[in-house]
């Protein structure tokens, strides 16, 4: 079989290779990783035939451009933005054909932050400690994309489903992020006016957030106690204060231990909407019973076809 590639004509910043994740070694010091939107990483998977799990590009604010060597199926999704083959409109959110030699340029996102690019086959760099992704905290896994690298691709399964040219609907980018929370395990650590605030008060995503963490701004949370406590295993979702009393969400890329007190832990199904909420989008926290059972609750916008 032909060498399947794609070159690297413009990275992005950052665009990174992520899967699904690199589970079961946190006990090494090792986050999970993989895609802060796993919902579109699926989705964009599906649409080329490829297993959930298969390695995808994860582009941030500015897309990226690539050049193949073969004939590729592509799709882009995740957050909107324009697609075009070869200088040619493309659709967003469904599959495409990419002829050998063209480029796929992925654009700057219209709405959200994070855009998915999936090839037919996955991007076939070499797993590390079983994932493909890389994790920027760490630096395990490939480093993020530069201009002139190449990347392999993986041969599509024989037999597979095969690509899907429809169009499905996609979940916009959050107007508000709604952040279900189970309060604990350090809330002794806080006073019973910082409790309420955190579950009453309007905060907002800050542009200081990247894949370790959404930053947010807004009042800050009181203290009942002084000094720091030893460092603690830390886990996705997990809502740390630091000493300025601003709430900061752990995303995929968070370390594993850690000294600041936890007030809460998201659901993790929320903190897909967490990866596509833009600077100044609002946030609210809603305090749920560690009892209670938790539906999906993804706050979508209006459903986005095209951006």
């Amino acid at each position: 079989m032909s060498e399947r590639t794609v070159a690297v004509l413009r990275a992005g910043a950052p665009t990174t290779v992520q899967d699904l994740g690199r589970f079961g070694q946190a006990h090494l010091g090792v986050p999970r990783s993989g895609a802060l939107d796993p919902f579109a990483a699926r989705l964009v998977n599906r649409l080329v035939g490829n297993p959930e799990e298969a390695a995808v590009l994860e582009t941030t604010v500015d897309g990226c451009a690539l050049r193949s060597t073969a004939e590729v199926t592509a799709a882009v999704g995740g957050a909107p933005c324009p697609v075009r083959v070869d200088g040619r409109p493309a659709a967003w959110g469904a599959a495409v054909r990419v002829p050998a030699g063209a480029v796929l340029e992925v654009g700057a996102a219209v709405r959200g932050l994070r855009s998915y690019v999936a090839f037919a086959g996955g991007v076939a760099v070499d797993p590390v400690l079983g994932s493909r992704s890389t994790d920027l905290l760490s630096g395990l896994g490939p480093p993020p994309l530069r201009d002139g690298a190449v990347l392999p691709l993986g041969h599509p399964a024989p037999g597979g489903p095969g690509p899907c040219y429809g169009a499905p609907p996609w979940p916009g980018p959050p107007d508000e992020l709604v952040l279900r929370i189970r309060l604990g395990p350090r809330t002794d650590w806080f006073t019973a006016s910082a409790l309420r605030t955190l579950t009453t008060s309007a905060y907002r995503v800050s542009p200081a957030g990247n894949r370790i963490g959404l930053r947010t701004e807004g009042p800050a949370l009181e203290r009942a106690h002084e000094g720091e406590l030893p460092s603690e295993g830390m886990v996705l979702g997990a809502v740390q204060v630091p000493p300025d009393g601003l709430p900061v969400v752990f995303l995929a890329d968070h370390p594993t231990t850690g000294g600041y007190p936890v007030i809460g832990v998201v659901l993790e199904d929320d903190l897909a909407a967490a990866a596509q909420a833009v600077p100044g989008t609002p946030v609210r926290f809603l305090a749920r019973s560690p009892r209670a059972r938790m539906p999906s609750a993804r706050v979508r916008a209006p459903t986005s076809r095209r951006p």
